[in-house]
This record gives C-alpha cells, structure tokens and sequence, in this order.
C-alpha cells in the first residue's frame, strides 16, 4: 500500500468520525449524497440506506446530507421511495447547495435544515434531448409558450416564426411531463411530510385543514417552477427568501454553534477530499465511503 491510500483511509475515517459526530447530535442516521441526481443515483443510494437500515444500531430518523446541481424528477421520487421504505422520519441537511431536482426532494423532507449560506433553487428539472445532453426543460418551455403567444397576437418576427416552428413537439412534450411531476411531487411530498404537523396557523391560530396544507404547497410549487421570478435556473435561493416569500419552514442548523462546527468541518474536509481526488459523486454513511461512476 501506497503512502498515499494511507492518506486516503486517514482523511476518510476523519470524515466519518465527523460524520458519527453529526449523527450523535441530530440523533439520527446519516447519508451524504454529492452529485448529480442522474440515472443510477437512485441505486447506489437504495444500496447504502438499505445497509443503514440492517445495522442493529438503526435509527428511527434518517438525516440526509445532500449537495447536488440537480437532475431528473423521476430519479429523485425513487430516492425519496427508498428512503421512505426504511425511515419514518428524514430530515434534509444542505450545507451548501441543492439546486432543481435536489430542491425537489429536499421538499420530501420532515425538515429542512440550511444556515444563512445554504441555497435552494427553482425547481427545472432536467431532460435528456436528442443528442443525450441533460438540459433544463422549463427555459425551453417558456421560450416556447414566449414564441406562440407573439404568433397567436401577429406580432411575431419572421426569424422568431422560424425558431417557433423548428421546436421539436416531442421533445416539448416530454419537457411538460417533467415540469409536471416535478410540481406534484412537490406538492404531493410537502403536504404529506413538511407540513404534517402543521395544525393552527401561526397569526390567528386557525385550525389547518388539509385543502389549506394542499393550498400553501400549490403556492409554493408554482413559485419554485416560476423561472421567470428567479431569472436563472441555476440561481440560489437563500433561506431567508425561502422563508420571507414562500412562508416555508427551515431549519437554521447555523443557531447550533455544535451542530454548525460539526457540518462545516465536514463538510469543507468533503469537498477538499472530493477535489484532491476528483471524485464527481459520492455517498458516506458512517459504514463507509464510496465514490461513484454514473453516465452523464
């Protein structure tokens, strides 16, 4: 053995005692996840939380530690049916970021918890097109829908006519049905999870009935898959937006000095770790440390 994979085996039980620091805190399990939320994510992820689940030691909650530029829809309701399988209670840690797909199943959560530097983002979950590159489907929609209204209205450009008629209508399509499992899964994970105890209301103490829970998480959807209120789709939303104009609950893990210490040494010794080595994905629990290989 090299000196330098006994380096690696040091930084790696460091994380992991980090990692089982975290754990003691929270009193939960724990899984970090960093990368994308592509095809093949879902398993590893099933493989790591089913031999979380066999540990004589398991938990009841399950913390997920998550750090992603997002993905596919559909790859995020199987990682969050596989979590559900195992865990009554799964919280979301994001010392970072987790941007579209990631913000998607972040919302499957219990409870969100971020500090002031945590950003979530518009929920535009990717697409395959027809050359097999991932790509954002909701800024190809609403160019489109741009498009055809200045059509429908005569005041479209011979150029922009061309560009109308050039979109593929099956790949349109395809881009809608991912706009739209994207927002009922949020809103269906939302009044399921993140708002099951949300009983009175918290100005007039009003009792909350399920239409008002399905109610808040429509808002809340239309808002995340509005491109247009964020202008990018890869921009952060911090947490205080999260709160101020969605009304959403979180968790600033940053008011625990402990806790806080604990995530940032992590997670700083993660990415440096990551970097040195380039690794691209990764999963750790406190049974190991894998890095990952998915088509992308």
């Amino acid at each position: 053995m090299s000196r330098f994979a006994g380096a690696s085996q040091v930084v790696e039980a460091r994380l992991t005692a980090i990692l089982k620091l975290i754990e003691e805190h929270m009193k939960a399990d724990c899984l970090m996840y960093d990368g994308p939320m592509l095809s093949g994510a879902e398993d590893f992820i099933r493989n790591a939380v089913e031999d979380l689940g066999n540990l004589p030691d398991k938990k009841r909650k399950l913390v997920f530690i998550l750090e992603t530029d997002g993905g596919y829809a559909e790859v995020v309701r199987r990682i969050s049916d596989a979590l559900r399988h195992h865990y009554r209670v799964v919280d979301f840690l994001v010392p970072s970021h987790a941007m579209s797909a990631g913000t998607i199943l972040v919302m499957s959560g219990d409870a969100i918890h971020m500090d002031y530097h945590s950003v979530l983002g518009p929920i535009d979950p990717q697409v395959e097109n027809q050359d097999g590159n991932s790509i954002p489907a909701l800024g190809y929609l609403v160019r489109y829908e741009e498009l055809l209204d200045k059509a429908n209205s005569g005041t479209i450009s011979t150029a922009e006519m061309g560009i109308l008629l050039n979109f593929d209508q099956g790949n349109l399509y395809s881009y809608q049905q991912a706009r739209d499992l994207a927002v009922a899964l949020l809103e269906e994970w939302l009044v399921k999870y993140k708002f099951k105890d949300w009983r009175k209301t918290e100005t007039t103490k009003t009792n909350v009935t399920l239409q008002m829970k399905r109610d808040r998480a429509k808002q809340i959807g239309q808002k995340l898959n509005d491109v247009k209120r964020w202008n990018s789709h890869g921009l952060g939303i911090s947490m205080e937006r999260l709160r101020r104009e969605l009304n959403l609950k979180i968790d600033d893990f940053g008011e625990d000095p402990e806790l806080h210490q604990h995530v940032r040494r992590y997670h700083t010794l993660l990415k440096d770790y990551m970097g040195a080595n380039s690794h691209h994905s990764v999963i750790h629990t406190r049974e190991g440390y894998e890095p990952l290989r998915m088509n992308t």
